[in-house]
């Protein structure tokens, strides 16, 4: 007799799981929004929340006093807006070419980025709300400052553009002492000065985390809601928000010599006792992780090191040592939690906690608490 889909529903048969604490979310954006003060604090949610989930992470942020929010692509604009009737959406990709009506009917706000963008909004006559994005020095998005001083004296079509703010974006703000962070802030009083008593945002993450010079009228935290490190070293202590575990799949013993894993990069250099978890590369755990010279996950607080490269599905990890005694097939270890962050992984992976956080995929049974 086959399953029913209820008898599948009374099994965890998840490979890992991903627990995430809305409420340390919500610690997040007060602190931030104290520290925006007199300023507003946005809740930046692209990329599906980080990875977290868009859905439970806006309804989070609104109830905990957010109102304003930003997301990269349209598609992501139109979906919370189903989730957020009453919120301001600001579309950070801006306009899709001849889009703009669609906008209008969800009330999106593009960040406009081109002259051509800006001339297709102010077709629509200055009924709906958009955002004049400036580039400062990133060289990415964003008129230049030629276009923005040419716009700022053509005051017929800057009359049609209904515009909230004046907005840049930071390209190294992570970094306290680059040049560029001072170059882009003096770019940008020029550009403010161009539309006076227009509000301005320039703050990111770490733009936020490091002073009023960069804050202005609109904070746009991301990385920071979310516990992720944007800055070194961190003024302000981040709530950990994401908890990811392993299912243990398999205990085996192998013996000194034994090759552990693809491309024979781990040779055995003692009888060994091995765990093989069910996460890989597949759900968003880097492939780079397993060769780190420190990369281990947590078993009962103690590090089991990796062993060999994490595949797609499967990581080896060192269970020799006494104290991991206990490890049964069926149990789950801590591949991140509030020690072992999204930043340490990323570091092992030669990345950053941003690629680590927004990769984590969708196999994983996820939990939310709090919110």
């Amino acid at each position: 007799m086959c399953p029913t889909t209820t008898d599948f529903n009374t099994v965890d048969h998840s490979g890992g799981h991903l627990t995430v604490n809305l409420g340390s979310i919500a610690q997040n954006w007060r602190l931030l929004a104290k520290l925006a003060a007199p300023g507003e604090c946005a809740g930046v949610v692209k990329g599906n929340a980080y990875g977290i989930g868009l859905e439970p992470v806006a309804h989070t942020l609104w109830n905990a006093g957010c109102k304003t929010f930003f997301v990269a692509l349209p598609q992501e604009a139109f979906e919370l807006r189903t989730y957020l009737p009453d919120a301001t959406i600001y579309c950070l990709g801006g306009l899709t070419p001849t889009g703009a009506a669609d906008y209008a009917a969800h009330r999106i706000n593009p960040c406009l980025n081109t002259m051509d963008e800006v001339r297709e909004w102010a077709a629509l006559d200055g009924e709906h709300q958009a955002a004049l994005h400036v580039d400062t020095g990133m060289t990415r998005l964003g008129l230049t400052m030629e276009e923005a001083s040419s716009l700022a004296l053509d005051n017929a079509l800057l009359g049609r553009l209904n515009l909230t703010h004046v907005m840049s974006h930071l390209a190294c703000a992570d970094e306290p002492t680059h040049p560029l962070n001072n170059v882009q802030i003096a770019n940008f009083e020029q550009v403010r000065s161009l539309f006076p008593g227009l509000p301005g945002s320039l703050a990111n993450s770490a733009g936020t985390l490091q002073g009023a010079r960069f804050r202005h009228d609109l904070a746009r935290p991301g990385i920071a809601l979310y516990g992720g490190q944007s800055v070194v070293p961190a003024p302000e202590v981040l709530h950990p928000v994401v908890t990811l575990e392993a299912r243990v799949m398999q205990v085996r013993l192998a013996k000194a010599g034994d090759i552990v894993g693809y491309g024979a990069t781990k040779t055995l250099e003692r009888d060994s006792r091995i765990a093989i978890l069910g996460v890989g590369y597949a759900d968003g755990y880097h492939r780079l992780v397993g060769n780190a010279p420190d990369a281990h996950v947590m078993i009962n607080d103690q590090p089991a090191p990796m062993l060999g490269r994490v595949s797609m599905d499967l990581i080896a990890t060192d269970i020799t040592e006494p104290h991991f005694d206990d490890v049964r097939p069926g149990m789950f270890v801590e591949l991140i939690n509030s020690k072992l962050t999204v930043d340490v992984v990323a570091g092992w992976a030669k990345t950053i906690g941003y690629e680590v956080l927004t990769g984590l995929g969708p196999r994983y049974r996820r939990t939310f608490l709090g919110g």
